[in-house]
């Protein structure tokens, strides 16, 4: 039986993280060769295929995932060595995945993204926003942010906070247009949302909330696409506070008589709950959307808008 290195981990973990040797063995400085035979090499020490060769990168095979999970709290345990005896926040590395909803990752996470890059150099961070849940058991992320809470799975959730929606319009689409007084008169304009076969959580099936029978004619699956159709003058839209309420190319619409409130909660595999970097990034998350509680549910100052 070949000797096992322990060394090998980072080559593996560097793989199973970036999908791809070259970019691998960029973030660890190495060549491309030097990666591969250090990746065969713990192939052959644990008699075990890890990755699949695949023509858009290596994957995954059951034995790699099985790894990985151990690579990982090794890897923890390590860097929490480092940080207990040499010195904390350095200590952290490594790639950190979060997927979010294309909204809260584009305009709430990304203008914040930096602060955690900043505190932590040694940390790479991937913010994937769409619209969409990525699957923590298949390792495509290892945070994510949802509107609800999973039902099942080995996974840790926690509330991470509400956030308040209404309508909006442009005042240019609003001027010579009959007036929106109640939910009722939205029948009569044109109404901006998601395409119903796409929605990807029920928590966005909103506009029967607002008056039963209630249809968009303009549809999108991207929450920001339907928000630049609104700022275009296109319809009326229900869109997040903390992306609308302080953009001056909309106003508010039936804000007294339409509120919304949803929720997002944070996700982590359970494997991954005591991971260093994993740790940093939750804390982070929820250290700033607690600061940030008056942009997710603010409150009323004037009516601006419409009624």
């Amino acid at each position: 039986m070949n000797r096992f290195d322990w060394d090998d981990l980072r080559f593996f973990l560097a793989v199973a993280r970036a999908g791809r040797l070259t970019v691998a063995a960029r973030r660890l400085g190495a060549d491309h060769a030097t990666v591969s035979r250090r990746i065969t090499a713990l192939e052959d020490a644990l008699k075990a295929k890890l990755f699949e060769r695949r023509p858009q990168g290596y994957a995954l095979t059951e034995h790699g995932e099985r790894l990985l999970t151990k690579a990982e709290t090794i890897e923890s345990e390590a860097l929490a060595a480092q940080s207990e005896i040499g010195g904390a926040d350095l200590a952290l590395s490594g790639t950190v995945r979060i997927g979010a909803p294309d909204g809260f990752g584009a305009f709430f996470l990304a203008p914040r993204i930096g602060q955690l890059a900043e505190r932590y150099p040694e940390l790479e961070i991937q913010l994937v926003a769409m619209p969409r849940l990525l699957s923590l058991s298949k390792r495509e992320a290892d945070i994510a942010i949802s509107l609800s809470p999973p039902k099942e799975g080995k996974i840790v959730a926690r509330k991470l906070a509400d956030y308040r929606l209404g309508l909006y319009a442009a005042p240019a689409y609003l001027a010579g247009r009959p007036p929106i007084t109640t939910p009722q008169d939205l029948f009569d304009h044109q109404l901006i949302g998601y395409i119903d076969d796409l929605i990807f959580t029920p928590e966005l099936d909103y506009l029967d909330d607002i008056a039963k029978g209630l249809r968009p004619r303009l549809q999108s699956s991207n929450l920001i696409a339907q928000m630049n159709a609104t700022i275009a003058g296109a319809g009326v839209c229900v869109l997040p506070d903390f992306m609308a309420a302080r953009d001056p190319r909309l106003v508010p619409v039936l804000r007294r008589d339409v509120e919304l409130v949803r929720s997002f909660w944070l996700i982590v595999h359970a494997d991954l709950r005591d991971v260093a970097r994993v740790r940093a990034t939750v804390d982070f998350l929820v250290r700033e959307t607690k600061a940030s509680r008056a942009i997710l549910m603010p409150q009323d100052e004037v009516e601006a808008g419409v009624a």
